[in-house]
């Protein structure tokens, strides 16, 4: 009996030992249930966070490349405007070295020009000077002859200057006076006007009241100029 009692204690030990056993495998596939469940309901939403930042870092990606593409675009275009800056300056600089040839042989001919107009003016101004000096040295040795003239057909009476030959001295004497007219001599005015040391050589003075102080009273010899050059002085007698 004893023995049969001792089996049934241990047989009931054994199904409560099993009994507890096997709520502690329930409640440890509960617990595993219940981890696994909110796992999986954590997954979701790391899974949504890791997918949030990986669309993140795509958007950074995406700026990033987006910066780097127009940084690179801003280069290439500042590169462009360096380039085209650049070939401007030498364009400019080309045009600047041309521009200043052509100015410098610009004023090279200008230079030349002016040169040879004044090289030009002063030859014509020597010619005309020297062909006046010989003019007016020859005058100057007709002159005593227009003298002889005058001096021979003032000395002739009224009824001496109707001979025919005093009269072929007169005309050729007008002819001569003409002819030295015509290539630009002319006598000075002396008689009556104011004493000009210019045109004049006073030789003798008279004390006059009727005339003037400085007046030409009467003129010795006769004076001749061509256009502006004197070529003999009048001999004149002044008045004080």
């Amino acid at each position: 009996m004893a023995k049969e009692k001792l089996e049934e204690n241990f047989e009931t030990e054994n199904k409560a030992d099993a009994e507890v056993n096997a709520d502690a495998e329930q409640n440890a596939d509960a617990e595993q249930n219940m981890d696994a469940e909110q796992n999986m309901d954590a997954e979701p939403v790391e899974a949504s966070t890791d997918s949030e930042d990986a669309d993140a870092e795509a958007a950074e990606v995406s700026e990033e490349e987006a910066t780097q593409d127009a940084g690179s675009v801003e280069a290439s275009e500042e590169s462009d405007d360096d380039s085209d800056k650049k070939s401007s300056k030498k364009t400019k600089k080309k045009k600047s070295k041309e521009q200043e040839k052509i100015e410098e042989l610009e004023d090279r001919v200008k230079r030349q020009m002016a040169e040879f107009e004044n090289f030009r003016k002063r030859t014509e101004k020597e010619k005309t000077q020297k062909f006046d000096m010989g003019v007016a040295s020859a005058v100057e040795k007709i002159l005593p002859v227009v003298d002889n003239f005058e001096r021979g057909l003032a000395a002739l009476s009224e009824e001496e200057k109707k001979d025919p030959f005093a009269e072929g001295m007169e005309k050729i004497y007008k002819q001569l006076i003409d002819t030295l007219t015509e290539i630009g001599v002319e006598p000075i005015e002396a008689q009556g006007a104011e004493f000009d040391p210019e045109l004049h050589n006073a030789v003798m003075h008279i004390e006059d009241d009727s005339l003037g102080e400085n007046v030409v009273a009467q003129e010795l010899q006769k004076g001749y100029r061509y256009h502006d050059t004197v070529i003999r002085h009048s001999m004149v007698q002044v008045a004080n």
